[in-house]
């Protein structure tokens, strides 16, 4: 079946692009999340014109790359999202959003494919954003991403922001063997090596403690 997608879904595409995928995983997951929608002749028709209209403003060749480089070097990206207390945001920046604004607000067209992005931003802060606008002709694009109503703190705010969400170490680690035996120690409980079951003795051993345990006897 195929469909269009209405979000970036990891593993299977990005935001208006057509894929073809299972019935059930369309009508039982895609569909009632609003991820995706059926690929009716008539949005495909609509996505069609969309492409052909923004392929006119896409570098085809080194110069026309060159040009567009200069242009989004000048530039300069800011998106306003809902963040909380810590600066992690409610949602991400992803190369489709990137490539949605260039659009936007800029009428240049780049292949999301082309936007390094290794993970999407997650964080409020200034990111510089790669982009390959054609071989050897690429760019980084200034991004700032605001919490919602303010502004960006400045650099070191940001960074203490970012530790404070990090995990603790008491939540986060694993105690080490030492930390286990003096946590044993104070609950009264064993430690991982007293609670291992003993060997048992080898049969010879067993044999001559049985004969040393009848000469006592006889004694």
């Amino acid at each position: 079946m195929q469909v269009v997608l209405l979000e970036d879904v990891d593993k299977l595409g990005y935001r208006g692009d057509v894929v073809e995928v299972a019935r059930g995983y369309a009508r039982n997951f895609l569909l009632p999340r609003r991820l995706a929608e059926p690929a009716t002749p008539g949005r495909l028709l609509e996505l069609e014109r969309r492409d052909s209209i923004r392929a006119r403003h896409e570098a085809k060749s080194f110069e026309e790359a060159r040009e567009l480089a200069d242009r989004l070097a000048a530039a300069e990206l800011r998106f306003d999202v809902k963040a909380g207390a810590t600066g992690a945001l409610f949602g991400s920046v992803t190369p489709t959003t990137i490539a949605d604004e260039l659009w936007e607000r800029l009428k240049i067209r780049v292949d999301r494919r082309k936007i390094g992005l290794r993970d999407p931003i997650k964080r409020i802060g200034r990111y510089q954003v790669p982009i390959e606008l054609f071989p050897d002709v690429q760019v980084e694009v200034r991004t700032l991403v605001v919490p919602e109503g303010g502004e960006l703190p400045p650099e070191e705010e940001l960074a203490a922001m970012e530790a404070a969400a990090s995990p603790s170490a008491e939540e986060g680690e694993t105690p080490t063997e030492s930390e286990a035996e003096a946590l044993a120690t104070e609950t009264g409980a064993e430690t991982p090596d007293e609670a291992e079951p003993r060997p048992e003795p080898e049969p010879a051993e067993a044999s001559r403690a049985e004969a040393r345990e009848a000469g006592a006897d006889e004694a």
